[in-house]
C-alpha cells in the first residue's frame, strides 16, 4: 500500500494508492468524513472500502483532504475539497487512461464531496455513499443524479438523521434512467462501531450485482 503524492490545486496532497493488476482495471476511489471532526483517510470505514475496492481488482486510491495529515492547505469548507478530489482522480486516471469504469465512495462528507464529483466527471458509473450528511449539506445539485449508486445509512444515526437520508432517497428515485439502491443497518450508530460486518456485506452484495456482466444496471 504504497504513500503517495499527489498534486493539488493547494499544493501536495497525501495518499495511499494501490495500483490495478491488469490493463484496463476499473478505478475507484474513497473519500474521508469530515476533516473538522477528525476525519482522516485513515477512518475505519474508509480504510475496509478501500480494501474491498483493491480484492476486487480495481486501481484503489484514498487519500487527504487539504489541511489534513501530510496534506497541504486548509480546511475550505467543502468547495476545495471538490478541486481535491477532482486532482486526485485526474492522478489516478494519469496511470490507468483506458480504465473500463470509475467509482466513487465516501462516508459523511466524503459522500457529499463525492457526489458532487459524480456531476462533474461523467466517467463515474457507480457510486457508494455512507451516512451522506443530508440534514447538513444542501444536496439539491443532484439534478439529475448521474450515477445509479447505494446509499448505507444505520438506523440509529446519531449524526445524520435517516429521515433526511430518506427523503434524499425518494427525490433521487424519481429520476429516470438511474437505480438507487437503499439499506439501512439495524442498530448501527453513525460509526457502525459493532455493525462493520454488515456494513461492508451491504457494499460487498452491491458490488457483486453492479459488476456482474450481466447486470441489468449500466
Amino acid at each position: 500500500m504504497p504513500e503517495v503524492i499527489i498534486p493539488g490545486p493547494e499544493g501536495r496532497l497525501e495518499g495511499r494508492f494501490a495500483p490495478a493488476p491488469r490493463p484496463r482495471a476499473p478505478v475507484a476511489m474513497i473519500l474521508h468524513p469530515h476533516p473538522n471532526a477528525g476525519g482522516t483517510m485513515n477512518n475505519r470505514i474508509v480504510q475496509e472500502l478501500y480494501k474491498t475496492f483493491q480484492r476486487r481488482g480495481f486501481a484503489t486510491l484514498r487519500f487527504n483532504f487539504r489541511g489534513v495529515g501530510k496534506s497541504q492547505g486548509t480546511f475550505d469548507n467543502g468547495i476545495g475539497e471538490l478541486s481535491d478530489a477532482a486532482s486526485a482522480l485526474d492522478w489516478v486516471q494519469s496511470f490507468h487512461p483506458e480504465a473500463s469504469t470509475t467509482w466513487v465512495a465516501g462516508f459523511g462528507f466524503g459522500a457529499w464531496i463525492g457526489m458532487q464529483l459524480l456531476m462533474r466527471r461523467p466517467e463515474i458509473r457507480g457510486f457508494i455513499s455512507v451516512a451522506p450528511p443530508a440534514n447538513m449539506f444542501d444536496f439539491t445539485f443532484l439534478a439529475p443524479c448521474p450515477s445509479s449508486g447505494i446509499i448505507i445509512q444505520g438506523e440509529n444515526d446519531e449524526v445524520v438523521t435517516p429521515g433526511a437520508v430518506q427523503k434524499l432517497v425518494d427525490k433521487l428515485r424519481t429520476q429516470k434512467h438511474i437505480t438507487i439502491h437503499h439499506d439501512t443497518i439495524p442498530g448501527a450508530n453513525h460509526f457502525f462501531e459493532h455493525e462493520m460486518d454488515q456494513l461492508m456485506g451491504s457494499v460487498d452484495k452491491y458490488l457483486d450485482m453492479r459488476l456482474d456482466p450481466n447486470s441489468p444496471i449500466r
